[in-house]
């Protein structure tokens, strides 16, 4: 089908030179050999056929043969230069250890130790009578650092920002996120000893443990990106480590509709919600985005209030001057000494909160969070894993009943329908994009039914030829139950003009 629906161009003439009904005369050349002739008529592209219903569905099945007959990827090998300075890094590692001592190299950073090396690998290259160019020492120096100091194969990974995820299977297999696509990375470990020895260094550096007592781990980098590793017996291809970076900078409300993945409406809506203390829950699946959001809502905060978050390992980064950020502790070896988030949740109460934001509720603190909703602490916020607000609802209904809370089903629905006032439903959709794709409130109670209404949604329009999404954010068009809530800050009349 031709863009635009263009159409052919009308050439014909109804007798003599007499142009046919409805054509526009032709323009009159001022000059030229013939003195006003007319100009040759354009030719246009013949208008492409539609695509019929047969075609697409020939296409759909043609792709699902493909996927059925595709062979299991390779693992690519680094090649050249980058797999001689490793194949040189291999023999140089057990002199160098041998030189130097650990504890003092342990105290320098890795600037200062790669000048402490270099006379020290140039005495060792000596002695292998291998000859580098400059290039090639410098990157055996960076090589030699990043697995003495750093994370080893990581590294280059870890510094790539377009990367957002890195996922280790065992020593020989790694892949990364890149714009929202998975493939594979060229990097690979010397065998398992040295993978699990990198996850040790990773779990150490911020207090956690894991070995085959302790199999599984939640931690930390430096930069703040999450970091969950398993290690045999309970991965069989050895050990995984899944890292989920952050962005260095901040992302805000405004960057995310620039970028697609809201209307500029609903970030108005998301701005006012933030701003006049709404009892928010963010809603979706893994890696779909709800870290970003809640950082991003977080920045329509207002700096004179004190706000506390709670985590099992501390990924938030809230743009605030006031923020106190709290972390669980796992059990120790004799199974004591556990502090889970319900007991800071508990804890937090007594702290003079602001707000309380949760970095994700999965069992009985879900409970905890309500209370502290209802109790005085508006503006509150935390995150779950669902698909629909509609499900959040009924998973915080269960999450409550997991507890040991007796509590009638209706009193546990009555708690979620005068705490939560917002729940915005974010996905990753399968062409990497990630989009709020739900913006609904919580009215109250019908009956034993919550009523929720819609205010802002996502709708699926197609598909284009690169396989990305097209779509339309549209508002419902409703008053806002919320609206009352927003004018006791004067923010009702923008609110409702966004809603609209």
């Amino acid at each position: 089908m031709s863009a635009f629906g263009r159409r052919g161009g009308i050439t014909g003439t109804t007798g003599g030179n007499r142009p046919a009904f409805g054509v526009a005369r032709p323009m009159q050349g001022s000059s030229g050999p013939e003195g006003g002739a007319q100009f040759p008529p354009i030719e246009t592209a013949p208008e492409e056929p539609k695509p019929r219903s047969n075609d697409r569905n020939a296409d759909a099945m043609s792709r699902l043969n493909d996927r059925q007959t595709n062979d299991a990827e390779v693992v690519p090998k680094a090649e050249g230069f980058e797999a001689s300075v490793h194949k040189i890094k291999e023999q140089v590692l057990p002199r160098l250890l041998e030189r130097i001592d650990p504890e003092a190299a342990a105290t320098l950073n890795k600037e200062e130790l790669a000048e402490e090396f270099r006379p020290i690998i140039g005495e060792v290259l000596a002695e292998l009578k291998y000859t580098l160019n400059r290039r090639e020492q410098f990157a055996l120096e960076k090589v030699l650092v990043d697995e003495l100091l750093g994370l080893g194969p990581l590294e280059e990974l870890l510094n790539d920002p377009l990367i957002t995820d890195i996922m280790v299977n065992g020593p020989d297999q790694t892949y990364i996120e890149k714009k929202g696509k998975l493939m594979i990375a060229p990097i690979q470990f010397r065998d398992e000893e040295h993978l699990f020895q990198i996850a040790q260094r990773i779990c150490n550096s911020v207090g956690r443990r894991v070995d085959q007592t302790t199999p599984l781990a939640d931690a930390r980098l430096a930069d703040g990106s999450r970091v969950n590793v398993i290690v045999p017996p309970l991965s069989l291809r050895g050990t995984a480590i899944s890292i989920r970076k952050f962005s260095a900078k901040p992302i805000t409300l405004d960057m995310m509709a620039k970028g697609g993945s809201m209307s500029d409406k609903m970030a108005t809506a998301l701005k006012i919600a933030g701003a006049c203390r709404f009892n928010i829950v963010i809603s979706g699946g893994t890696g779909s985005g709800k870290t970003t959001m809640l950082n991003a809502l977080s920045k329509m905060i207002d700096p004179g209030e004190r706000v506390l978050t709670i985590e099992d390992a501390a990924e938030l980064r809230l743009q605030q001057p006031h923020w106190l950020p709290l972390e669980t502790r796992p059990a120790n070896l004799e199974g004591q000494g556990a502090i889970t988030i319900r007991d800071l949740v508990i804890n937090a109460l007594r702290m003079r909160p602001d707000r309380i934001i949760l970095g994700e509720i999965r069992g009985q603190e879900c409970f905890d969070m309500l209370a502290a909703m209802n109790t005085g602490h508006d503006g509150s916020m935390c995150t779950l894993h669902s698909n629909s607000p509609r499900e959040a609802i009924a998973r915080m209904e269960n999450m409550v009943m997991m507890g040991d809370i007796k509590m009638p089903k209706e009193a546990i629905s009555r708690q979620i329908a005068d705490s939560v006032d917002l729940i915005i439903q974010v996905k990753r959709l399968r062409d990497g994009s990630r989009r709020v794709t739900d913006v609904t409130e919580v009215i109250g109670m019908e009956g034993p039914v919550i009523v929720t209404q819609q205010l802002f949604k996502f709708e699926y329009l197609d598909e284009d030829a690169d396989g990305k999404i097209i779509g339309e954010y549209r508002a419902m068009g409703l008053r806002p139950y919320t609206l009352e809530k927003a004018k006791q800050y004067g923010f009702d009349q923008p609110y409702l003009e966004a809603c609209l």
